[in-house]
């Protein structure tokens, strides 16, 4: 960041305090005091953490591109209220750790003064994040979690809801929605018994405590061995059961390297259910490319695909075009974490734009709270969301299968099933799993 270096050394020796405003000046990377600068625009200070090592650093793979992007789209600054303001993005990395997650964002609130917090994907990075803004009067916006691990886990209720931070992502409807329709009219026939295995974390409670009772009046019969602790190394129980309930649907929500380990001890130890549908791993075609041949057919949930009809509202990009120009500047396929992240952008300007001072937390939180748009991933409305802080978006099913002859990629994911999602082509059927 050698711009901000520079910044930091002219700023060194123009500090005073008859520049104090409550609008506009530079806010410093060092000691965050508001000082007035007439060659200067006021900086509005935007940071960004993300997983990019550790467990979940598949989630990270498009931040140097999405980085450099937004970096250039906010080249020129924004006016709001009258005043023109520069935009500075300081990412950093939660190492897909709570511990480190919590300590960036202390970083960032306390070292950096930064103005808006935005965070993206898992748990284990996002919940200590939007909980040391809530704490500090900080606004945020997250996504990629399922937003009742986010709200209940950590520790909202409707009566008592978060001021600060605020969410979009998809929750317990649109799951259970799409894995019904995906597991009764998908075109594999099953006993419907569903083995599962649901994780000991934040992700693992939201699911077990409000997926599993909407499986259960569905007519799923759900085979649940218990709670496993992440990082676990040996399935077999887990495996046993699954094959002594004869379940031919499979459904999990593990970290990856989990997934990886029990779908080899599966089959291995021959357990082969007829579907297989999972999150939180098999959502990244890393992921899936890691596991071999044992990747094909897996079936996982795609909130935001290039086939989405929708277009960002900072670049104008269709999805087919953000995913046709990441594609050719990386060399990596798209990945449906691609468009999440730029959505998180997207409504973070809408909402700056809204406020008559963007440096005013309560008002930049309250203009997140009221935000309603239609983003790269589709329409998201916090005015109307399940609860206060949340917005929720769409949510189809697609299936991993061998990329046709002449792709540039050797998988990539078919939608099979839309569900209430009527803007976007079918791909095909389900095929059961090998």
């Amino acid at each position: 960041m050698t711009g901000n270096l520079s910044r930091r050394s002219v700023l060194r020796g123009t500090a005073g305090a008859a520049g104090l405003l409550s609008t506009g000046g530079l806010l410093t990377a060092c000691g965050g005091i508001k000082e007035s600068s007439a060659q200067s625009d006021a900086v509005l200070r935007i940071g960004y953490v993300s997983p990019t090592t550790g467990p979940a650093a598949g989630f990270g793979e498009p931040n140097a591109y999405l980085m450099k992007k937004m970096r250039a789209a906010f080249k020129g600054g924004l006016k709001i209220g009258g005043k023109k303001y520069s935009v500075e993005i300081i990412d950093r990395d939660s190492q897909s750790n709570p511990q480190n997650a919590a300590q960036v964002a202390t970083d960032l609130i306390n070292g950096e003064k930064i103005d808006l917090m935005l965070v993206t994907s898992t748990p284990e990075t996002v919940n200590p994040v939007a909980d040391a803004c809530e704490a500090a009067k900080i606004p945020c916006l997250s996504t990629a979690v399922p937003w009742e691990a986010w709200y209940f886990g950590r520790g909202a209720t409707p009566e008592k809801p978060f001021t600060y931070t605020y969410h979009f992502f998809i929750g317990v409807a649109e799951i259970h929605a799409a894995y019904t329709s995906l597991w009764t009219e998908g075109g594999v026939k099953t006993n419907k018994r569903v083995g599962v295995m649901w994780p000991n974390d934040p992700d693992g409670k939201a699911i077990r405590d409000g997926l599993g009772p909407q499986l259960k009046k569905s007519g799923f019969t759900i085979v649940d061995p218990g709670a496993y602790e992440d990082g676990t190394n040996d399935y077999s129980a887990q495996i046993a059961a699954f094959k002594k309930a004869d379940a031919e649907i499979f459904n999990t929500f593990p970290l990856p390297p989990d997934f990886a380990t029990f779908w080899k001890q599966a089959r291995q130890q021959g357990y082969r259910p007829r579907i297989a549908s999972i999150a939180k791993t098999g959502l990244l075609p890393s992921q899936v490319e890691a596991l071999g041949p044992l990747g094909y057919g897996l079936s996982a949930g795609f909130w935001w695909t290039p086939k989405f009809p929708f277009t960002s509202t900072l670049t104008r990009q269709y999805g087919f075009e953000l995913a046709e120009e990441y594609e050719k500047s990386t060399g990596r396929q798209w990945t449906q974490i691609l468009g999440s992240n730029m959505a998180l952008f997207e409504v973070a300007v809408h909402a700056l734009k809204e406020t008559s001072d963007p440096k005013d937390r309560g008002e930049l939180a309250a203009a997140l709270g009221k935000a309603k748009l239609t983003t790269v991933v589709g329409p998201l409305d916090w005015t109307s969301g399940p609860v206060k802080n949340v917005s929720t978006e769409p949510l189809v099913m697609a299936q991993w299968r061998k990329a046709a002859k002449g792709s540039s990629f050797p998988l990539e994911p078919v939608i099979v099933d839309k569900n209430s999602f009527r803007d976007i082509p079918l791909g095909g059927s389900l095929e059961p799993l090998d």
